[in-house]
């Protein structure tokens, strides 16, 4: 029996995601009637979005989650780790956490995708003490064995319930071990950096010296950093900011002024906060508030 193929099984709708818009440029040269954002429902440790973008295009950014998306419409064209990649309908990209990566449209007639962003604690469990799998290749054909991670992109408004955010973690987890393993290295300290990870989540906001952090391991500052990339994705730095920056959204989202934001999330001063959200999110704290809201309005017709 054939299995059909990914562009069969989605309707062409939306692309690309909300990390990354290069604001000014859609200000400038996208109309409101053919371009949109929308963020479908999430779960802790995971988000989905699906977009739409005629002539846009995404300015260079990272983040450190996974970031697996179809392309439902058009033709994509993205840089990742010094390669040009071309992305068809149906097809499927893996971008690995803390990558520098744009996008935008290959064609006149403009592109579009649904877009999951996984963070590396959600798959730790199904990963077990292995590192994060990395696909080599970020452009994949869909298989028997990315199914189940398909269905995950074609469902963007059910809400996610515990038990089925972990069978998503399950199934991401199998896809990308299958595409792509896992490195040939020893096991991780999962128990050391799973201390440090948590130390830093619950005090993001604090300035933390390694010293602290080798108490909480008991593991040198060299091992807690090489055992955190490889279970996490990113440095221990990088994962305190991107909580930082996590705290400023969910502020500014709730109409918290970004001076005020920045200061209650731990940045120096709206200036450092503005620098981070860009290199995180590829637009400034304010054009990123602004995109939401518009995405949160009602669709004409």
């Amino acid at each position: 029996m054939s299995v059909p193929s990914a562009s069969q099984r989605y309707v062409p709708v939306m692309a690309e995601t909300l990390r990354g818009v290069d604001r000014d440029r859609l200000e400038r040269s996208c109309s409101a009637r053919e371009d949109s954002i929308r963020l479908g429902a999430g779960a802790q440790g995971l988000e989905r979005a699906e977009v739409r973008f005629a002539t846009c295009t995404f300015s260079p950014h990272r983040h450190d989650t996974y970031a697996i998306g179809i392309t439902t419409a058009g033709v994509q064209t993205f840089r990742y780790r010094g390669s040009r990649h071309i992305c068809l309908p149906g097809q499927l990209h893996f971008l690995y956490p803390d990558e520098t990566h744009d996008g935008g449209p290959a064609t006149d007639a403009g592109f579009a995708y649904r877009i999951l962003y996984v963070e590396p604690e959600l798959l730790r469990g199904a990963l077990g003490d292995r590192p994060l799998p990395f696909v080599a290749d970020p452009v994949q054909d869909g298989t028997p064995a990315t199914r189940e991670l398909e269905q995950l992109l074609g469902e963007m408004d059910g809400p996610v319930s515990d038990l089925g955010r972990h069978e998503a973690a399950a199934a991401i987890a199998a896809a990308l071990v299958g595409l792509g393993g896992a490195e040939a290295e020893g096991p991780i300290d999962l128990a050391a950096v799973g201390r440090v990870r948590d130390y830093l989540r619950a005090h993001a906001c604090e300035q933390t010296p390694a010293s602290t952090l080798e108490r909480i391991a008991g593991i040198d500052r060299y091992a807690i950093a090489r055992n955190f990339r490889r279970a996490y994705g990113t440095s221990p730095d990088r994962y305190r900011a991107m909580r930082r920056l996590g705290l400023a959204r969910t502020a500014i989202q709730s109409g918290v002024p970004l001076a005020r934001a920045a200061a209650d999330a731990g940045f120096a001063d709206q200036s450092h906060m503005t620098r981070q959200f860009v290199r995180a999110y590829g637009l400034t704290p304010g054009r990123w508030a602004r995109a939401v809201a518009g995405s949160a309005r009602p669709s004409d017709g």
